[in-house]
């Protein structure tokens, strides 16, 4: 990871973070722009120190097995030798769906998701610079930007205020929202208060906290994104509205939400083993959740694409000054074009077939309609249907709880016939 030197300017260093005096390009190369949301916070640190991750988040399989044994497996020894692991209440351990879901397939997610959002978002943040949209006057802005959020990421303070949050209010809203109200292998209900078991007690302060740690993590690192892009998007930018990506040159900002879509996997995962739970041991219907699940999906695509309308104003206005100008150039083109070859101005040894005038006009057209077609949003229908597949895949095998695969298959089949 970059370190900043006190005796240079902060601006230098972050374009130039390789200790370089060569004058500073306002269009560093991609690599050159010191920006992550990751590499940095007292937890990398630890991890850093005690060999868990490289400077490069490398050892990612050592973190994903060490973390989640730390919150899984102890369980699975305390409810054998408390007598919890296949008996001893109506939800023993090996079959408590939700437990292993958000331990054993949420949790590594989550911890996974770390090197693609470095490694995505990292070349996001630099394709302001690379690909001009930034304006020179506005690069110590942006570089400003980048500070910010990066100071933010290393902030100590908000590190600690999480870790006292789910000390606090993680575990209470565990035990009073989340728990089951049953006999269950981590607790038992007396006087409609929940008394832990052996096992309960490393789930209810060890496996909870740790698990919600991590996710209301990311939660700050989605914060520290959505802050950095609001400070982008009252700079001046260069938008383009011929740009063939349809939305101005930012059409990357729809393709990057996707390095969230480890994020929403683990959510959907999350809910589909709560739903699971409740189906199979609390005596709910599934049908009865389809309001739940269909709030989760809208709710995220709304956090990971919401923040993304903020450079909406910039774009409609460049689509509007877009269509004016290549209105009135269309306008004078064409009136030219017919005065010379509909209006007989043409000079006599001038021919129709292979003028340039023909080729020309289908390029202004083109140009016209690529304006024309230009989004007010920098993400497409299909990202947001993409992202909404990552949420809603861990739900789709809780079909099989009512189902059989020979129904379900043959209910999709009516579906989609």
């Amino acid at each position: 990871m970059t370190t900043i030197d006190p005796g240079r300017s902060d601006m230098h260093q972050i374009l130039n973070p390789r200790g370089t005096d060569a004058p500073t390009d306002p269009t560093p190369p991609a690599e050159e722009l010191d920006f992550s949301l990751i590499l940095g916070g007292p937890i990398y640190q630890i991890f850093v120190r005690s060999h868990l991750s490289g400077n490069g988040l490398e050892l990612l399989n050592r973190r994903i097995v060490v973390i989640s044994a730390l919150a899984w497996l102890p369980l699975l020894v305390l409810s054998i030798i408390s007598g919890h692991f296949m008996s001893g209440s109506a939800l023993p351990f090996l079959r408590d769906v939700e437990a292993h879901a958000r331990l054993l397939v949420a949790l590594p997610v989550l911890i996974m998701a770390e090197v693609v959002v470095h490694t995505r978002i990292r070349s996001v943040a630099n394709a302001f610079l690379t690909r001009r949209i930034v304006v020179r006057e506005d690069v110590p802005r942006f570089v400003a930007a980048v500070q910010s959020a990066m100071k933010l990421r290393n902030s100590v303070p908000m590190e600690l205020g999480l870790l006292v949050l789910v000390f606090t209010v993680g575990v209470w809203l565990w035990r009073s929202q989340i728990a089951l109200g049953s006999v269950t292998w981590y607790a038992a209900v007396e006087n409609g208060q929940l008394q832990l078991t052996l096992p309960g007690y490393w789930y209810a302060f060890v496996s909870i906290p740790v698990f919600q740690f991590i996710l209301l993590r990311w939660y700050f690192r989605l914060f520290i994104w959505f802050r950095f892009l609001w400070q982008v998007s009252k700079l001046n930018l260069h938008i383009v509205a011929t740009h063939p990506d349809r939305a101005g040159a930012l059409g990357f900002l729809g393709r990057s939400a996707y390095a969230y879509s480890p994020i929403l996997f683990a959510q959907g995962t999350l809910l589909s083993g709560f739903i699971a739970n409740r189906v199979l041991y609390g005596g709910e219907l599934l049908s009865s959740f389809r309001v739940e699940a269909g709030v989760l999906i809208g709710f995220f695509l709304v956090v990971v694409l919401g923040p993304l309308v903020m450079f909406t104003p910039k774009l409609a206005q460049a689509k509007r000054q877009g269509l004016a100008k290549y209105g009135v150039l269309a306008s004078r083109y064409v009136e030219q074009f017919e005065r010379k070859w509909v209006g007989g101005g043409a000079a006599g040894g001038d021919e129709l077939l292979g003028s340039g005038d023909i080729q020309s006009l289908a390029d202004l057209g083109n140009a016209y309609t690529v304006v024309s077609e230009m989004r007010a949003i920098p993400f497409r229908l299909s990202d947001a249907i993409r992202l909404a597949g990552a949420t809603a895949a861990p739900l789709v095998p809780l079909g099989l709880i009512v189902l059989s695969f020979e129904e379900l298959v043959a209910q999709l089949v009516k579906i989609l016939l």
